[in-house]
């Protein structure tokens, strides 16, 4: 049987709650410190797609495998990092996750699973397609994640990927957070498909495609079913959660290929908000439990800065160390 949002516990409904509360605040304190100048090098804000991450990445067990991609603090969050390292690695710290030598775009977390982000757009593709193989021929039971945006679909290493993926029956789920736009293209213009789904099709795989990705639990229930078609040995998955990112591409980017009307349309659509609601209306949570997790998750965030502003900078020495295993 097939996990659902309808076999959640009310603890396992809180943890996925304050997840997505700690990736928005987290994110919004980043932004303001990004305008000090105390963040050093480009970062991609995960705001509006708290859903579209934590719904697919809460379902997976702490020794399943994740590859981000360079939009990657909501799902590094959601896989269990811990947070005022991750704040210190953005920050340039010596405290960092990888010591500061990382930034926005390259954390990892072996610890809990998390392989790594990545800068380079497709750049988890053949990573994650190696790891899954890995997994297939040691039978560990584990499966991988490959998250990744609508734009990098477009790159041949995610054809070349699916091809393999399926020849070989790997326990892969290909992730896609559609959020609309490449950058500053729009789907649209750059591809004729409407689901990114219908490529699944070529390749013979399975796709899953969930089409209120700022619906938590539509995610977490499209997750699940993949989990477990890949855990059971039936081969990869290719699935599409469409969601929003209410800032431009990057940190730099002022979003101006958007209209003001669509950015406040999908705002209307805040998946923490929807949320909240629904734990509210069917009686999971009060108010008041409410409140104090908000309340904890910005004394986390704000307790992370503190700890990321207090700590030295990180070593230039060490700069080239650990680029190649021992």
């Amino acid at each position: 049987m097939v996990k659902t949002h309808k076999d959640l516990t009310k603890q396992e409904h809180l943890e996925m709650y304050e997840l997505m509360l700690l990736i928005r605040d987290f994110d919004m304190e980043l932004s303001k410190l990004y305008s000090r100048g105390l963040v050093h090098g480009m970062t991609h804000y995960s705001v509006g797609e708290e859903a579209a991450n934590v719904g697919a990445i809460y379902p997976l067990k702490k020794e399943d495998l994740m590859f981000s991609n360079h939009r990657g603090h909501g799902q590094t969050i959601a896989k269990g990092v811990e947070i005022d390292r991750m704040m210190a690695e953005i920050l340039g710290k010596a405290t960092g996750q990888c010591k500061g030598r990382g930034g926005s775009m390259h954390i990892y977390d072996l610890e809990n699973g998390n392989m790594g982000c990545n800068g380079i757009v497709g750049g988890g593709h053949g990573m994650s397609t190696g790891a899954a193989l890995t997994q297939k021929m040691k039978k560990t039971g584990n499966v991988v994640i490959c998250c990744m945006g609508d734009g990098a679909t477009n790159e041949g290493s995610f054809h070349e990927c699916l091809n393999m993926a399926s020849n070989w029956d790997l326990p892969l789920i290909f992730y896609v957070i559609n959020n609309k736009y490449g950058i500053s293209m729009a789907q649209e213009r750059c591809m004729r498909v409407e689901k990114i789904t219908e490529r699944a099709a070529s390749y013979r795989i399975k796709s899953v495609h969930i089409e209120d990705g700022n619906d938590v639990l539509a995610v977490y229930d499209g997750m699940q079913e993949a989990i477990e078609h890949a855990r059971s040995g039936k081969g990869p998955v290719l699935v599409e959660a469409v969601s929003y990112r209410w800032f431009g591409h990057s940190a730099s980017d002022a979003g101006k290929y958007r209209s003001r009307e669509e950015v406040a349309e999908w705002k209307l659509k805040d998946p923490n908000a929807k949320y909240r609601n629904y734990l509210l209306e069917n009686g999971i949570a009060t108010e008041e439990e409410l409140v104090k997790l908000e309340e904890g998750s910005r004394a986390i965030i704000d307790d992370a800065v503190e700890f990321a502003k207090e700590s030295p900078l990180a070593d230039g020495a060490i700069a080239f160390q650990d680029n190649y295993a021992d």
